[in-house]
């Protein structure tokens, strides 16, 4: 099993969703970067269940630990291991599906790939795993504030069929995105999205949605080429989060339905550096960083556990009605945003370091 991601600046997850915790080990990381449980939690606290009516009622505090790594507030450059306690697991929900194959979840393929599969919860298929990929993802984020002034957002622009119309302002921040508890920084759209949320959540269904993330103030010239693409390497990514099932880059597939002479990026002379006075490449050209804001946008499915009967079958092919009991969002977007951030930090510091 691939638990870790990353070259030089390594992050390797573990633990299960109703174990005693989850965590991740941070190897790579630079010596002398002031460091606290406090620059991780803020971070912690967007993805952590229970925030709202529309995410689910699981109620974990999610306090981090750090417990190798730093001394004195500064990191010393050995492994950073961080620690989160599960507190309100419930492995007892999931007794009367331990012999049935959940629609659309990893029990199958997990047992198949393994010949056992977590009895509870979807183990390390849970979105619970990501924890730990947040927690190194703030490290990596205040690497990149500190050496380069990197900012990296994401906000929900899409539930459903609703979706932003434009943008509210030119540049949008963190407080703006996290107004409403949708995530969506124009405010009339997130009411729209809410609703839409509250809806399938009474019904017992769920909804997809997409997340877009902005990468500002890396420098041009990192990436690796070719195998090492910024793109390819935030692709695999954010596709290797839970329910995540699309990414694209810049102009993503629109570009498919225009001409060059509409995509191509015309450079200019702006601020005595060379600029582009478009972004459909998102950043990024050849696999490496143009100076530009690295934009991408990834879709996530509507959550598989639904409180609907689902007429399926158990592992001995006896037909059966499958009503899940287990708490979980209608909706994963909300929560997906901090995560997205903290893969894209996870990838730009490892690339950044690659090039130091």
């Amino acid at each position: 099993m691939s638990s870790s991601i990353g070259t030089i600046f390594r992050v390797t997850t573990f633990g299960e969703s109703h174990g005693s915790g989850v965590g991740a080990v941070v190897d790579g990381c630079p010596s002398m970067l002031e460091l606290s449980e406090g620059d991780i939690q803020p971070q912690l606290d967007r993805r952590r269940p229970g925030q709202s009516g529309i995410s689910t009622p699981r109620d974990e505090r999610d306090q981090v630990k750090i417990l190798s790594g730093v001394e004195c507030g500064v990191t010393l450059g050995t492994p950073i291991a961080l620690f989160v306690a599960n507190g309100d697991q419930r492995p007892g929900d999931y007794g009367d599906m331990s012999n049935i194959p959940r629609p659309s979840h990893a029990d199958y393929t997990y047992r198949m790939r393994y010949g056992i599969k977590a009895s509870s919860g979807g183990g390390r298929a849970s979105a619970r795993e990501t924890v730990g990929r947040v927690a190194a993802g703030a490290v990596a984020e205040k690497w990149l504030r500190r050496e380069y002034g990197v900012e990296v957002v994401a906000w929900v622009s899409s539930v459903g069929e609703i979706e932003m119309t434009e943008s509210p302002v030119s540049q949008i921040g963190r407080a703006l995105v996290d107004t409403t508890p949708i995530r969506c920084p124009q405010i009339s759209v997130a009411e729209k999205m809410i609703k839409a949320v509250e809806d399938v959540r009474d019904r017992g269904d769920s909804l997809g949605g997409v997340v877009t993330c902005e990468c500002r103030g890396l420098p041009a010239g990192i990436g690796e080429p070719v195998f090492g693409k910024i793109e390819a390497l935030l692709a695999q990514a954010m596709m290797s989060i839970p329910a995540a099932r699309g990414f694209e880059i810049g102009s993503g597939f629109s570009c498919a339905h225009m001409r060059g002479s509409e995509h191509n990026d015309l450079f200019e002379m702006r601020d005595g550096r060379l600029g582009t006075e478009t972004n459909n490449s998102g950043g990024v050209q050849g696999g490496i960083s143009n100076g530009e804001t690295i934009v991408f946008r990834v879709a996530f499915k509507p959550p598989a556990t639904i409180g609907l009967p689902q007429a399926t079958v158990t592992y001995d092919g006896v037909p059966v009605t499958l009503e899940s009991k287990g708490r979980h969002d209608p909706c994963v977007v909300p929560r997906a945003v901090p995560i997205i951030e903290s893969m894209a930090s996870i990838i730009l510091a490892d690339l950044a370091l690659k090039k130091n």
